[in-house]
Protein backbone atom coordinates (compact mmCIF):
# COMPACT_ATOMS: atom_id res chain seq x y z
CA UNK A 1 0.00 0.00 0.00
CA UNK A 2 1.36 3.42 -0.92
CA UNK A 3 1.58 6.24 1.57
CA UNK A 4 -1.14 8.11 -0.24
CA UNK A 5 -3.69 5.29 0.11
CA UNK A 6 -3.30 5.34 3.89
CA UNK A 7 -4.71 8.86 3.97
CA UNK A 8 -8.36 9.71 4.49
CA UNK A 9 -10.13 11.50 1.65
CA UNK A 10 -10.03 14.78 3.54
CA UNK A 11 -6.29 14.37 4.06
CA UNK A 12 -5.77 13.63 0.37
CA UNK A 13 -7.67 16.76 -0.60
CA UNK A 14 -5.69 18.94 1.83
CA UNK A 15 -2.28 17.58 0.85
CA UNK A 16 -3.06 17.84 -2.88
CA UNK A 17 -4.43 21.39 -2.64
CA UNK A 18 -1.32 23.08 -4.07
CA UNK A 19 -1.49 20.87 -7.18
CA UNK A 20 -5.08 21.81 -8.00
CA UNK A 21 -6.28 24.45 -10.43
CA UNK A 22 -8.23 27.46 -9.05
CA UNK A 23 -11.53 25.84 -10.08
CA UNK A 24 -10.53 22.54 -8.50
CA UNK A 25 -9.56 24.37 -5.30
CA UNK A 26 -13.02 25.89 -5.25
CA UNK A 27 -14.42 22.35 -5.44
CA UNK A 28 -12.00 21.12 -2.77
CA UNK A 29 -13.06 23.89 -0.38
CA UNK A 30 -16.70 23.03 -0.98
CA UNK A 31 -16.05 19.36 -0.23
CA UNK A 32 -14.13 20.13 2.96
CA UNK A 33 -16.64 22.68 4.23
CA UNK A 34 -19.16 20.06 5.33
CA UNK A 35 -17.14 16.86 4.91
CA UNK A 36 -18.19 14.06 4.46
CA UNK A 37 -21.84 15.03 3.82
CA UNK A 38 -20.76 17.34 1.00
CA UNK A 39 -19.31 14.37 -0.90
CA UNK A 40 -22.24 11.96 -0.58
CA UNK A 41 -24.57 13.27 -3.29
CA UNK A 42 -24.38 12.50 -7.01
CA UNK A 43 -21.57 13.91 -9.12
CA UNK A 44 -23.95 16.56 -10.45
CA UNK A 45 -25.00 17.43 -6.90
CA UNK A 46 -21.37 17.79 -5.74
CA UNK A 47 -20.58 19.94 -8.78
CA UNK A 48 -23.67 22.14 -8.30
CA UNK A 49 -22.91 22.70 -4.60
CA UNK A 50 -19.42 23.95 -5.52
CA UNK A 51 -20.66 25.83 -8.61
CA UNK A 52 -18.28 23.96 -10.90
CA UNK A 53 -18.78 21.58 -13.82
CA UNK A 54 -19.00 17.79 -13.54
CA UNK A 55 -15.80 17.39 -15.63
CA UNK A 56 -14.04 19.43 -12.93
CA UNK A 57 -15.16 16.89 -10.33
CA UNK A 58 -13.88 14.03 -12.47
CA UNK A 59 -10.52 15.71 -13.06
CA UNK A 60 -10.02 16.45 -9.38
CA UNK A 61 -10.82 12.97 -8.09
CA UNK A 62 -8.44 11.53 -10.68
CA UNK A 63 -5.73 13.87 -9.40
CA UNK A 64 -6.42 12.41 -5.97
CA UNK A 65 -5.65 8.94 -7.31
CA UNK A 66 -9.11 7.55 -8.09
CA UNK A 67 -10.30 5.92 -11.31
CA UNK A 68 -13.38 8.12 -11.25
CA UNK A 69 -16.16 9.52 -9.05
CA UNK A 70 -17.71 6.08 -8.23
CA UNK A 71 -14.31 4.91 -6.99
CA UNK A 72 -14.03 8.08 -4.90
CA UNK A 73 -17.45 7.49 -3.31
CA UNK A 74 -16.76 3.81 -2.65
CA UNK A 75 -13.72 4.86 -0.63
CA UNK A 76 -15.82 7.44 1.19
CA UNK A 77 -18.41 4.81 2.11
CA UNK A 78 -15.64 2.61 3.52
CA UNK A 79 -14.40 5.56 5.59
CA UNK A 80 -17.87 6.16 6.98
CA UNK A 81 -18.07 2.50 7.95
CA UNK A 82 -14.76 2.87 9.79
CA UNK A 83 -16.08 5.88 11.71
CA UNK A 84 -19.11 4.08 13.10
CA UNK A 85 -17.44 0.72 13.78
CA UNK A 86 -18.07 -0.45 17.35
CA UNK A 87 -15.33 -1.98 19.59
CA UNK A 88 -16.39 -5.60 18.97
CA UNK A 89 -16.30 -5.18 15.19
CA UNK A 90 -12.93 -3.41 15.43
CA UNK A 91 -11.46 -6.25 17.49
CA UNK A 92 -12.79 -8.88 15.08
CA UNK A 93 -11.30 -7.07 12.11
CA UNK A 94 -7.88 -6.73 13.75
CA UNK A 95 -7.81 -10.32 15.05
CA UNK A 96 -8.76 -11.77 11.66
CA UNK A 97 -5.84 -9.96 10.01
CA UNK A 98 -3.37 -10.37 12.86
CA UNK A 99 0.06 -11.80 12.14
CA UNK A 100 2.09 -14.05 14.43
CA UNK A 101 4.15 -11.05 15.56
CA UNK A 102 3.86 -10.26 19.27
CA UNK A 103 1.22 -7.66 20.17
CA UNK A 104 3.94 -5.36 21.51
CA UNK A 105 5.57 -5.27 18.10
CA UNK A 106 2.29 -4.88 16.22
CA UNK A 107 1.08 -2.12 18.52
CA UNK A 108 4.41 -0.30 18.36
CA UNK A 109 4.49 -0.46 14.57
CA UNK A 110 0.95 0.91 14.35
CA UNK A 111 1.60 3.75 16.79
CA UNK A 112 4.77 4.80 14.96
CA UNK A 113 2.88 4.87 11.66
CA UNK A 114 0.08 6.84 13.30
CA UNK A 115 2.52 9.40 14.66
CA UNK A 116 4.41 9.71 11.39
CA UNK A 117 1.23 10.19 9.34
CA UNK A 118 -0.25 12.65 11.84
CA UNK A 119 2.87 14.81 11.96
CA UNK A 120 2.91 15.00 8.17
CA UNK A 121 -0.56 16.54 8.32
CA UNK A 122 0.39 19.27 10.81
CA UNK A 123 1.64 22.61 9.51
CA UNK A 124 4.26 23.93 12.00
CA UNK A 125 2.94 27.48 11.41
CA UNK A 126 -0.55 26.31 12.31
CA UNK A 127 0.80 24.61 15.44
CA UNK A 128 2.64 27.80 16.45
CA UNK A 129 -0.52 29.85 15.93
CA UNK A 130 -2.44 27.56 18.28
CA UNK A 131 0.34 27.81 20.88
CA UNK A 132 0.32 31.61 20.65
CA UNK A 133 -3.46 31.65 21.04
CA UNK A 134 -3.34 29.41 24.12
CA UNK A 135 -0.53 31.51 25.62
CA UNK A 136 -2.65 34.66 25.84
CA UNK A 137 -4.39 35.22 29.16
CA UNK A 138 -6.56 37.93 27.65
CA UNK A 139 -9.37 35.37 27.26
CA UNK A 140 -10.38 32.40 29.37
CA UNK A 141 -9.69 28.84 28.26
CA UNK A 142 -12.33 26.12 28.55
CA UNK A 143 -11.66 22.41 28.01
CA UNK A 144 -14.16 19.66 27.18
CA UNK A 145 -13.87 15.97 26.35
CA UNK A 146 -16.19 13.09 25.56
CA UNK A 147 -16.81 9.68 27.06
CA UNK A 148 -13.38 8.31 26.10
CA UNK A 149 -11.47 11.55 25.50
CA UNK A 150 -12.29 12.93 28.96
CA UNK A 151 -8.94 11.57 30.18
CA UNK A 152 -7.14 13.70 27.56
CA UNK A 153 -9.19 16.72 28.61
CA UNK A 154 -8.28 16.10 32.27
CA UNK A 155 -4.59 15.79 31.42
CA UNK A 156 -4.59 18.99 29.40
CA UNK A 157 -6.55 20.87 32.08
CA UNK A 158 -4.21 19.82 34.90
CA UNK A 159 -1.18 21.21 33.07
CA UNK A 160 -2.73 24.33 31.56
CA UNK A 161 -4.15 25.31 34.95
CA UNK A 162 -0.61 25.35 36.34
CA UNK A 163 0.78 27.25 33.37
CA UNK A 164 -1.72 30.11 33.08
CA UNK A 165 -4.73 31.80 34.68
CA UNK A 166 -8.32 31.49 33.57
CA UNK A 167 -8.54 27.78 32.72
CA UNK A 168 -11.79 25.84 33.26
CA UNK A 169 -12.67 22.17 32.80
CA UNK A 170 -16.27 21.39 31.84
CA UNK A 171 -17.85 18.75 34.05
CA UNK A 172 -18.63 15.22 32.89
CA UNK A 173 -22.41 15.77 32.90
CA UNK A 174 -23.50 17.38 29.59
CA UNK A 175 -26.75 18.54 31.17
CA UNK A 176 -24.70 21.12 33.10
CA UNK A 177 -22.74 22.38 30.09
CA UNK A 178 -25.19 25.26 29.44
CA UNK A 179 -24.11 26.65 32.83
CA UNK A 180 -20.55 26.96 31.51
CA UNK A 181 -21.79 28.77 28.42
CA UNK A 182 -23.01 31.57 30.69
CA UNK A 183 -19.36 32.43 31.40
CA UNK A 184 -18.10 32.04 27.85
CA UNK A 185 -17.89 35.13 25.69
CA UNK A 186 -16.41 36.74 22.61
CA UNK A 187 -12.82 35.65 21.98
CA UNK A 188 -12.72 33.00 24.72
CA UNK A 189 -11.12 29.67 23.85
CA UNK A 190 -12.56 26.16 23.86
CA UNK A 191 -10.33 23.12 23.41
CA UNK A 192 -12.52 20.13 22.53
CA UNK A 193 -11.71 16.43 22.06
CA UNK A 194 -13.95 14.27 19.89
CA UNK A 195 -13.13 11.01 18.09
CA UNK A 196 -15.19 8.53 16.09
CA UNK A 197 -18.67 7.62 17.27
CA UNK A 198 -18.78 11.38 17.59
CA UNK A 199 -20.93 12.70 20.43
CA UNK A 200 -24.00 14.80 19.68
CA UNK A 201 -23.73 16.73 22.96
CA UNK A 202 -20.20 17.85 22.13
CA UNK A 203 -21.19 18.84 18.57
CA UNK A 204 -24.08 20.95 19.87
CA UNK A 205 -21.89 22.56 22.52
CA UNK A 206 -19.22 23.57 19.97
CA UNK A 207 -21.91 24.98 17.68
CA UNK A 208 -23.43 27.13 20.43
CA UNK A 209 -20.00 28.17 21.72
CA UNK A 210 -19.02 29.40 18.27
CA UNK A 211 -22.29 31.33 17.95
CA UNK A 212 -21.27 33.20 21.13
CA UNK A 213 -17.93 34.19 19.64
CA UNK A 214 -15.85 31.44 21.26
CA UNK A 215 -12.82 30.24 19.28
CA UNK A 216 -12.82 26.44 19.13
CA UNK A 217 -9.66 24.31 18.90
CA UNK A 218 -10.53 20.69 18.08
CA UNK A 219 -8.45 17.54 18.48
CA UNK A 220 -10.09 14.75 16.51
CA UNK A 221 -9.28 11.65 14.47
CA UNK A 222 -8.20 11.18 10.86
CA UNK A 223 -11.79 11.20 9.61
CA UNK A 224 -12.73 14.37 11.46
CA UNK A 225 -15.49 15.09 13.97
CA UNK A 226 -18.50 17.04 12.62
CA UNK A 227 -17.51 19.65 15.21
CA UNK A 228 -14.70 20.65 12.84
CA UNK A 229 -17.14 22.90 10.97
CA UNK A 230 -17.42 25.05 14.11
CA UNK A 231 -13.67 25.03 14.87
CA UNK A 232 -11.04 27.64 14.09
CA UNK A 233 -8.20 25.13 14.46
CA UNK A 234 -8.40 21.37 13.88
CA UNK A 235 -5.82 18.65 14.50
CA UNK A 236 -6.64 15.43 12.62
CA UNK A 237 -4.73 12.70 14.44
CA UNK A 238 -4.39 8.98 13.76
CA UNK A 239 -5.99 6.77 16.42
CA UNK A 240 -6.37 3.24 14.97
CA UNK A 241 -4.69 0.38 16.82
CA UNK A 242 -4.74 -3.47 16.90
CA UNK A 243 -7.38 -3.35 19.61
CA UNK A 244 -11.10 -3.08 20.24
CA UNK A 245 -10.40 0.52 21.28
CA UNK A 246 -8.66 3.38 19.57
CA UNK A 247 -5.24 4.62 20.65
CA UNK A 248 -4.69 7.91 22.50
CA UNK A 249 -0.91 7.87 22.01
CA UNK A 250 -0.78 10.40 19.16
CA UNK A 251 -3.34 12.85 20.66
CA UNK A 252 -1.41 12.71 23.95
CA UNK A 253 1.88 13.30 22.10
CA UNK A 254 0.45 16.42 20.42
CA UNK A 255 -1.01 17.60 23.72
CA UNK A 256 2.35 17.27 25.46
CA UNK A 257 4.04 19.15 22.62
CA UNK A 258 1.45 21.94 22.96
CA UNK A 259 1.87 22.03 26.75
CA UNK A 260 5.66 22.24 26.42
CA UNK A 261 5.43 25.03 23.83
CA UNK A 262 2.91 27.08 25.83
CA UNK A 263 4.99 26.65 28.99
CA UNK A 264 8.06 27.93 27.16
CA UNK A 265 6.11 30.84 25.67
CA UNK A 266 4.79 31.86 29.10
CA UNK A 267 7.74 30.81 31.27
CA UNK A 268 8.04 34.06 33.28
CA UNK A 269 4.39 33.88 34.34
CA UNK A 270 4.41 30.10 34.67
CA UNK A 271 7.50 30.06 36.86
CA UNK A 272 5.83 32.40 39.38
CA UNK A 273 2.67 30.29 39.38
CA UNK A 274 4.68 27.12 39.97
CA UNK A 275 6.55 28.71 42.89
CA UNK A 276 3.20 29.67 44.37
CA UNK A 277 1.86 26.18 43.81
CA UNK A 278 4.88 24.53 45.45
CA UNK A 279 4.39 26.76 48.48
CA UNK A 280 0.75 25.65 48.65
CA UNK A 281 1.83 22.01 48.41
CA UNK A 282 4.12 22.55 51.39
CA UNK A 283 1.44 24.40 53.34
CA UNK A 284 -1.18 21.73 52.76
CA UNK A 285 1.36 18.92 53.29
CA UNK A 286 0.13 17.24 50.11
CA UNK A 287 3.39 15.41 49.44
CA UNK A 288 5.50 13.47 51.93
CA UNK A 289 8.93 14.98 52.52
CA UNK A 290 11.79 12.62 53.36
CA UNK A 291 13.78 14.82 55.73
Amino acid sequence: MTEKTTQTLAERIRTSFDDLTPTERKLANSMLQNYPVSCLSSITGVAAAAEVSTPTVVRMVKKLGFAGFPDFQNTLHSELEEQITNPIAKFNRWSENASDTHILNRFTETVIKNLDQSLKQIDPNHFDEVVKTLSSEEHTLHIVGGRITSSLADYFFNHMQMIRKGVFRLGANPSRWPHYLLNMGEGDLLVAFDVRRYEENLLTFCKIAKSRGVRVILLTDQWGSPAAKYSEHVFNLRIEAPSAWDSSVVPLFILEAIISAVQTEMWDETKDRMKDLEALFDETKLFKKFI
